[in-house]
């Protein structure tokens, strides 16, 4: 220890007087020193180099920090501080590494940077061996979809009951993210039900075929319920007037977009069922199923299909939440970049599916 000790002097020399160049030769020098007998040093010794290298570390160049981020990462004891501030480093290369693998961040230090720092530290976040549902709270929270898909994709991960109604809800746009939820070993009947609630039947063949034989007829009994439920809402549904509403429309050659967001905006829904179900094609029993869902998907498809405006295609999506539930501005903008993507010959083709199926 006594090389690292006679630096000591020197040291506060150079960060009084802020000399990048011997700051950067001294972190170098220092950290060098230090992972020589890393795994020997006691806790004492640590804290010796925590304290020096704490105050170099603004010093360090970018390949620099890198490396000692890399090296700090695979110890299972190191400076607790300087992990904490490398952690923190607006440079996801910087800080990545520390984020995925350190045993020496803690919940509250992790959590801490979970809510302010970038997307790209969130994601190396969602790679760690451990995630406790405080953490997974804010990366399904704060998370764009590559976050919320890797997180939900992580074995080791733990779920509050408010953070898997948020990953179900997330899931409801996102057929790869529904696939993913619906593979994990903790996904509980209540849960797996609202996750295939709505959800388009290619997707939900797709995940029957990925799951073993346990969770196949978990999925069977779940789309049984839901078969149920839907069979019991609708039948409490009178249709006829609408339908003699859109064909007064449709005879005067009204039916229009301008009509359809004239009965979606004032809450009419059996108005909106019939309309759609004239304009493509399909059965209104197969559209109220797809309305009732907990999926915003099918309406996207809809929409594109026959060539709505986002404007009414949000109007639906608002009657089809009902008067109570107002969505997230966040989740609204997320949905309307979805819309804006999907190819009009990729829904035509989903449509085409739903009324051979049904």
């Amino acid at each position: 220890m006594t090389p690292a000790t006679a630096l000591i002097p020197g040291l506060d020399g150079i960060v009084r007087q802020g000399n990048a160049e011997r700051g950067l030769e001294a972190t170098r020098r220092i950290a060098d020193l230090f992972f020589e007998d890393a795994t020997k040093l006691r806790p004492e010794h640590i804290n010796l180099f925590d304290g020096l290298l704490i105050d170099l570390v603004p010093f360090a160049d970018l390949p620099t920090r890198i490396d000692l981020a890399e090296r700090l990462s695979r110890l299972r004891r190191a400076p607790r501080a300087v992990v904490s501030r490398l952690a923190r480093d607006d440079e996801v290369a910087v800080a990545g590494p520390l984020l995925r693998r350190s045993l020496v961040l803690d919940d509250p230090v992790l959590i801490a940077i979970a809510r302010d720092k970038s997307q790209g530290h969130l994601l190396a976040m969602a790679e760690r061996t451990r995630l406790s549902a405080h953490m997974t709270d804010v990366l399904v929270r704060r998370g764009d979809r590559d976050v919320v898909r890797r997180t939900a994709a992580n074995d080791g991960a733990a779920f509050s009951p408010r953070g898997y109604a948020a990953l179900i809800h997330r899931a409801s746009s996102d057929g790869v993210l529904t696939l993913t939820v619906g593979r994990r070993d903790d996904v509980s009947d209540d849960h797996l039900r609202q996750l295939l609630a709505g959800a388009l039947d290619v997707v939900r063949r797709r995940l029957f075929d990925v799951v073993p034989p346990d969770k196949q007829a978990r999925i069977k009994q779940a789309l049984a319920e839901l078969a149920d439920a839907a069979q019991a809402t609708g039948s409490t549904r009178n249709f006829v007037p609408a339908q003699r509403t859109i064909l007064s429309l449709y005879e005067a050659g009204a039916l229009d977009q301008s009509a359809l967001f004239g009965f979606a905006s004032e809450h009419k829904y059996e108005e909106v069922i019939a309309a759609l179900a004239a304009m493509t094609g399909l059965k209104i029993a197969t559209l109220d199923r797809l309305m009732s869902g907990d999926r915003h998907d099918p309406l996207l498809i809809l929409g594109r299909m026959i060539g709505l405006d986002w404007r009414t295609v949000h109007a639906l999506i608002l009657l089809r939440l009902g008067l109570k539930r107002v969505p997230a501005q966040r989740d609204i903008d997320a949905i309307r970049v979805n819309y804006a993507r999907l190819l009009p010959s990729t829904a035509e083709r989903v449509v085409a599916f739903w009324k051979t199926r049904h």
